[in-house]
């Protein structure tokens, strides 16, 4: 099992529930790293100046793989990228951002650009922007991504700080 460096802090040193504030995960071991790839990252909301759907939209919110956007970075976020690079599915680590999935696609994301999913547009500004960055590929996607598929590598990260190698197993 992955043992955390001592300047990760662990689930015992975390915040109380109902804070805040929120914990790093830890970066993926080296042996867990398919490939590193340089992207350019920039961030999108499920809102009308990303998506043009409005809230009352039947698809707002939701993936072209179906799965409800999500940031959580205590945990896995959705992220939007070319398919044909980095399929549904991938699992991915963004220095900065945390783990990731590839659970949408987006028009202006083509070649070696990664859209990452913020709440809001002043999360997007505040907290990324547009950077240039190495993001680690942990998982190939295999073509699709769903809620179950979230919700277990949520609750691993949650627990382990990383997605455990077994995790990478059972999922590919």
């Amino acid at each position: 099992m992955f043992e955390p460096s001592e300047a990760v802090i662990t689930r015992a040193q975390a915040p109380k529930p109902g804070n805040k504030s929120s914990i790093p995960v830890a970066a993926p071991a080296p042996d867990q790293i398919i490939r590193t790839l340089k992207v350019t990252a920039t961030g999108y909301t499920a809102g009308f100046e990303s998506t043009g759907k409005r809230p009352n939209h039947p698809e707002y919110g939701i993936t072209y793989s179906g799965v409800k956007v999500r940031r959580d970075k205590n945990a896995i976020s959705t992220i939007a990228a070319d398919p044909k690079v980095l399929p549904l599915g991938s699992i991915l680590y963004v220095p900065g951002y945390g783990y990731a999935v590839v659970a949408d696609t987006g028009s202006a994301i083509k070649g070696h650009k990664v859209d990452l999913y913020f709440a809001t547009t002043r999360q997007v500004y505040k907290e990324w922007g547009k950077r240039t960055v190495e993001v680690q590929l942990i998982k190939h996607g295999s073509g699709k991504c769903t809620e179950a598929m979230l919700k277990n590598i949520g609750r691993a990260i949650r627990a382990y700080d990383t997605v455990p190698q077994e995790m990478l197993k059972e999922l590919i």
